[in-house]
């Protein structure tokens, strides 16, 4: 008799559970995802927490602790890093949107700072009407806006406040 009445849901416990789980959305931990191209992998991206929005009108993976991603080239060696405090991928118009303390670099001493990154990967554009600070080996620009390509070799601020040429020490 004993066993037969450990097997008794309460009702009430049970409500208060099913009020707690949300079946449209996934959690994860200490995410890790490869994107890969031509069974080669082209990005390693990092985050603390990632929410896998199920719902067919607005699929999407959200990353509110923040994400780390690692670019990497035909070599598998990393071209570039891109960091930021949260990101979005939507699914339906595969845009990826990076926000708050965004930081790119690249491994030819590139840099870009703002704070809304978006990368559309149908049209292979990368673009943010924020202000920016790009900088070069051999000068800073700041301004609002910016487009590039892909792979960041075609970068362009849109408006440009200031161009400042770095000073570097005679050999």
């Amino acid at each position: 008799m004993l066993a037969l009445t450990a097997c008794i849901n309460d009702p009430a416990d049970v409500a208060r559970l099913e009020e707690q789980l949300d079946d449209q959305v996934e959690v994860a931990r200490d995410v890790q995802i490869l994107y890969s191209d031509s069974a080669r992998i082209r990005l390693i991206l990092e985050a603390p927490t990632m929410y896998n929005y199920l719902s067919p009108a607005d699929p999407r993976q959200e990353f509110p602790d923040g994400i780390i991603a690692y670019f990497l080239d035909e070599q598998q060696d990393t071209s570039s890093t891109l960091v930021a405090h949260q990101g979005i991928y939507r699914r339906r118009n595969n845009l990826i949107t990076v926000r708050d303390s965004v930081v790119w670099e690249s491994a030819d001493l590139q840099r870009l700072e703002t704070e809304e990154l978006n990368w559309d990967e149908q049209r292979e554009l990368i673009y943010t009407n924020k202000f920016v600070v790009l900088t070069q080996p051999d000068y800073i620009i700041t301004g609002y806006g910016l487009e590039s390509d892909a792979g960041f070799s075609n970068a362009r601020v849109l408006q440009v406040d200031g161009r400042i040429p770095v000073s570097r020490p005679a050999e």
